[in-house]
């Protein structure tokens, strides 16, 4: 199981150097990959369809008790077989489609990298590693969005998709940090079978939490427009991340963590709410647009809600309908963009109002057209209609919000239906209209996946017990957390979901009917959605690019000396509130201090004075060694010789070190005016004074046991050494004095490379002997020539 899912990643490190070899032929040798792992998902089908769950789990940082453990049950089965079998015709379908273009073996290795990642989603058990393959999804999603990276819309795209995906995705990890602390695991299946969660004085932040993760990947309202914009990416891309991979990753999330987070008050509030908005607005959104790619991506949104919708209903009905809706929606969906792909590479256009009479020219592409297009208008005998059967009956069986989802439900439907018609009929049939190119049939590898998907839309709509025996009845039992038996039926008789479908068709078709003029009327709305949650989206963009540009003007403006005072006293204040005010603070002023060591003090102080002082480096950097010899002098002084020699020492080669460099450096060209040195006073002495009062606190205060004795008792049968400090630093800190040596190393390399740099040894070098010169600007430039030459003036400023 590890390998299935990593095998995305190693293929796709590959692909560079299969790409020398295999050339034209490359799509469909990669296409191999998903067909495999395709066969070998559909050999557990007799176990998930006998309720077993599968577990295949590798120690992966055993220190920390995670491992890499993937879970094969009816849910993450469906969505296995999604990905692989929907991306082995995506594959083939872009090497039609993107046939010549120069990236292509770079969109293959992002391609393969998000299939893996997709897949490790869904199989995931460890939430840390459900995070991981998540946010993969987000990063390898928005370099396939934005892979025409020429085109300025498709940059705008991916980042806007990046930005709200992964704003979604801090969301989602402080929940799962909540989830596993209500648990005490992070096991998905160690969660699932708890009782109780919903009562944990975390569950509400938590639901908040994760709702927020999921509602940013799967484009519930408000966070759908992302969505929508991404189909700037290939239609290979739109394909399938609209039906088998990233905008269903949080639907996944809801339905997996239905068992343990599901049936609450909240629960059944929120997600019928948020699902049927997004369900409606997804539907009203599409019959306004007339880009064919626009439509379907509407289409998702609305089927996005409608799936959230059902896990918020959460009976066994809704469950049935939705594994069966997430089923024939990345069927009939897959098929549809395939579609419009194929539209746009034989016309030339997107817009399907300049389409049609195209079936005698593209007649399978019409066909495919015709019959996914009837799954998703939910017609018979396509598998849509069970589907949406399934769904009216649900709906009607709701609790919480009743009348509310029951009416977007049926609008939605209605305006699908006249979506669906739109995708199907318009590009096809009536008058033959011109267009950019001449239309002919798409290559072989671009009608396959259409031709396949569509008729597993009818053969599971002819024979619904068979996708329900194969996989709707193991998916919906996951997601229920319990046994389910499902018995799909094309025909249930004269009820109430039916006369729904009927009254969704007459609406629908008379919207389809009247569109040119029905999307006219629609146009009076279009300055309050210009308004809407994108407008939003934007505005808070704005906001946070005014925010850098303060931060960067008040804070980050390059004075290491406001830098220093902004980092004090964030630290005065912290620090000295928590210690003055939160806490009842004794002080112990019963100092034993004498004369020789008040003698060694005032020189301290006197040395630090002086450096603040003076106007000369040379003497700043002799009172601040003074300060250090000073500081040594009290270590020998408080039975500490080793540490005294040590600072000895460091101060030693500090003091040579600047003192050298100091001859490559100009003297002072002014010195603080008097406002600066006060602010600059007041902030040493807060800082100072709160050290003081925190050392002489912490001296009285001891909160684990003391450490010496160990040391003391275990450095000669442990570290062979008698002179403790030694053993203490080469073996008990040894990454610590490692990394002291780096450092101090690191700075020596650095002043060697300052004092052999000369003049003239590198062109365009900005250093002389004993000054430090700035770069020339280009008018500078300008003026010398001007001097030499009057005429050079307006050529050497435009150069």
């Amino acid at each position: 199981m590890q390998l299935a899912v990593l095998s995305g990643f190693l293929l796709a490190a590959l692909v560079p150097l299969l790409s020398s070899i295999a050339d034209r032929r490359l799509g469909w040798l990669v296409a191999l990959l998903p067909a495999a792992l395709a066969v070998w998902f559909a050999g557990f089908l007799p176990e998930v369809m006998a309720g077993q769950t599968l577990v295949h789990e590798w120690a992966w940082i055993p220190g920390l008790d995670i491992s890499l453990t993937f879970v094969l049950d009816g849910l993450s089965l469906l969505f296995a077989l999604l990905i692989t079998v929907i991306g082995t015709f995506v594959f083939l379908y872009a090497s039609a489609y993107l046939a010549g273009h120069p990236d292509l073996t770079r969109f293959y290795v992002v391609l393969l990298a998000f299939m893996a990642s997709m897949l490790g989603l869904v199989l995931s058990d460890s939430l840390i590693t459900l995070f991981v393959f998540w946010e993969l999804t987000s990063i390898t999603s928005y370099l396939l969005i934005g892979f025409n990276h020429q085109d300025a819309d498709a940059r705008k795209a991916a980042l806007q998709g990046l930005f709200v995906t992964v704003g979604g995705g801090l969301a989602l990890l402080a929940g799962m940090v909540m989830l596993a602390q209500m648990s005490g695991s992070y096991s998905l299946q160690e969660i699932l079978v708890q009782d109780g969660l919903s009562e944990h004085p975390l569950y509400l932040a938590a639901l908040l939490c994760l709702l927020g993760g999921a509602f940013t990947k799967s484009a519930q309202f408000p966070f759908h427009f992302w969505l929508p914009n991404a189909m700037a990416a290939p239609t290979p891309v739109s394909s399938y991340l609209h039906s088998a991979t990233m905008v269903k990753a949080g639907v996944y999330l809801l339905a997996r963590l239905h068992p343990a987070m599901g049936g609450t008050e909240i629960w059944q509030l929120l997600l019928p709410l948020f699902g049927a908005t997004t369900m409606f607005v997804g539907a009203f959104l599409a019959i306004r647009s007339t880009g064919v790619k626009k439509l379907l991506a509407y289409s998702t949104v609305m089927a996005l809600g409608t799936l959230t919708l059902l896990l918020g209903i959460g009976t066994e009905t809704a469950m049935i309908a939705f594994a069966a809706f997430l089923l024939g929606h990345s069927l009939y969906k897959g098929a549809l963009f395939m579609v419009a792909g194929a539209l746009d590479h034989s016309t030339g256009t997107k817009d399907v109002t300049r389409m049609g009479g195209l079936r005698k020219a593209m007649p399978v592409t019409a066909a495919a057209a015709l019959v996914a297009g009837l799954s998703l208008a939910g017609l018979p005998p396509l598998f849509g209609f069970v589907a949406k059967e399934l769904l009216f009956e649900a709906v009607l069986g709701g609790s919480t919000l009743l009348a509310y989802t029951v009416t977007l439900a049926l609008a939605s439907a209605m305006l699908v239906i006249a979506v669906a018609a739109i995708i199907a009929l318009k590009p096809f049939y009536g008058a033959l209209k011109e267009t950019p190119h001449k239309p002919h049939e798409a290559a072989w590898p671009m009608l396959a996946g259409p031709v396949v998907l569509a008729a597993l839309s009818l053969v599971f709509g002819v024979w619904p017990g068979l996708a329900g025996d194969l996989l709707v009845q193991a998916a919906a039992s996951s997601v229920a957390g319990q046994p389910i038996q499902v018995h799909l039926y094309l025909w249930h008789g004269i009820n109430a979901p039916l006369l729904m479908s009927l009254a969704s068709l007459l609406v629908g078709a008379l919207i389809f009917w009247r569109w040119d003029g029905f999307r006219q009327r629609l146009s009076v709305l279009d300055p309050m959605i210009a308004r809407g949650p994108e407008a939003g989206y934007f505005k808070i963009m704005d906001g946070l690019v005014w925010i850098a540009a303060w931060q960067t003007r008040v804070l980050q403006n390059g004075s290491m000396r406001n830098y220093l005072s902004v980092i004090l006293m964030t630290f005065v204040l912290l620090v000295g509130y928590t210690l003055l005010w939160r806490y009842q603070v004794h002080w112990n002023w019963d100092l034993d201090v004498r004369l020789h060591e008040l003698v060694v003090v005032g020189l301290l102080v006197a040395a630090a004075g002086v450096a603040c002082a003076t106007a000369s480096r040379l003497g700043a950097v002799a009172s601040m060694g003074a300060v250090g010899f000073s500081v040594a002098l009290i270590f020998v002084l408080f039975s500490a010789p080793d540490l005294g020699i040590t600072q000895v020492l460091v101060e030693t080669l500090t003091v040579i070190l600047l003192v050298l460099v100091l001859f490559r450096l100009p003297a002072f060209v002014s010195l603080s005016t008097p406002r600066q040195r006060f602010r600059d006073a007041v902030v040493a002495l807060l800082t100072g004074g709160l050290m003081t009062l925190l050392i002489m606190k912490t001296i009285d205060v001891q909160v684990f046991p003391s450490i010496s004795e160990y040391m003391v008792e275990q450095s000669q049968p442990l570290a062979y050494g008698r002179n403790i400090v030694n053993v203490i630093l080469v073996d008990f800190r040894a990454l610590d004095t490692l990394g002291e040596i780096f450092v101090l190393a690191l700075a020596a390399m650095g002043v060697y490379a300052m004092l052999k740099l000369h003049p003239g040894t590198e062109p365009g070098s900005n250093l002389r002997a004993g000054s430090l010169i700035l770069p020339r600007r280009e008018d500078d430039v300008a003026d010398d020539q001007s001097k030499k030459d009057p005429s050079a003036v307006d050529e050497g400023r435009t150069s």
